[in-house]
């Protein structure tokens, strides 16, 4: 089944051998409902298919998708969209009385980190979805694992270890796609936290994480002089040295700081 990719999409295929890989790290069970993101050719999917109860696939792609779904068995739901703008938990209703639903997908590079933050800032938790395994450019799954006081620590790395328990699978070289992108790939898991700071609205977070981290090189009392009328006092209740950096704040430190936020406009 020939296709092109698209560089609109972002779209590099990944070989057979990794795919088996691939599917060897999701351990696809019969009771199973998978949401694919971004089908391509359909190697995935078609892996896939035979060992699940159901799969749906999303693909943004009206040609890929046109040509995918003729070769796909009654098992797979094709919805030829942008994952973005899809409504997921309506879509899923009919089939939540199966025992997992994961989502997996090779995502496109240019939205990876847009479809990430769509699967963390929902407002229902726990949510939908009980694991996810994407893979992302290798950059970006670095700065979703980096700890703090690391060069690649940043909003990315907060957020995502908001509410997730985040693991990596393994690298992929370039070499394993067609065409072959110039950046390597790596394959990340992620479940659900059950215990997770409690945070009002998941947007303030992202609202906080930005302010500081566009100031990255300064110290942590400018942004929060953009954010408190008097930024002296969150620094003594949270006992912040005013000289620290925002690479230098962990994870907790900046919910703690959503929260005098939340509760401060609230």
């Amino acid at each position: 089944m020939p296709m092109r990719s698209q560089r609109k999409f972002a779209q590099h295929f990944l070989e057979q051998t990794w795919v088996n890989k691939l599917v060897k790290s999701i351990k696809p069970q019969p009771s199973d409902l998978i949401v694919e993101i971004g089908a391509g050719r359909g190697a995935l999917t078609l892996a896939l298919a035979p060992s699940v109860y159901r799969l749906i696939a999303i693909e943004i792609d009206r040609g890929l998708a046109i040509r995918l779904a003729e070769h796909l068995p009654a098992t797979v739901l094709l919805i030829p969209d942008d994952f973005l703008l899809v409504d997921l938990p309506e879509i899923i209703k009919p089939y939540t009385q199966h025992s997992r639903l994961r989502v997996v997908g090779n995502l496109p590079y240019n939205i990876s980190t847009q479809i990430l933050a769509s699967l963390i800032l929902v407002d229902k938790w726990p949510p939908w979805y009980e694991k996810l395994i994407l893979m992302f450019q290798k950059e970006v799954a670095e700065r979703i694992l980096a700890k703090t006081n690391s060069k690649n620590y940043g909003r990315l790395s907060v957020v995502s270890n908001w509410r997730l328990e985040i693991k990596k699978e393994f690298d992929i070289s370039p070499n394993s796609f067609f065409p072959k992108p110039k950046v390597e790939s790596t394959l990340l898991s992620f479940i659900p936290k059950k215990k997770y700071f409690n945070i009002n609205n998941p947007e303030n977070l992202e609202k906080i994480t930005k302010i500081f981290f566009n100031q990255r090189r300064k110290m942590i009392k400018n942004p929060l002089k953009q954010i408190f009328k008097k930024p002296g006092m969150i620094l003594e209740k949270l006992k912040l040295d005013i000289n620290l950096r925002p690479q230098n704040l962990s994870p907790l430190i900046y919910f703690k700081i959503t929260k005098e936020y939340e509760d401060l406009v609230n």
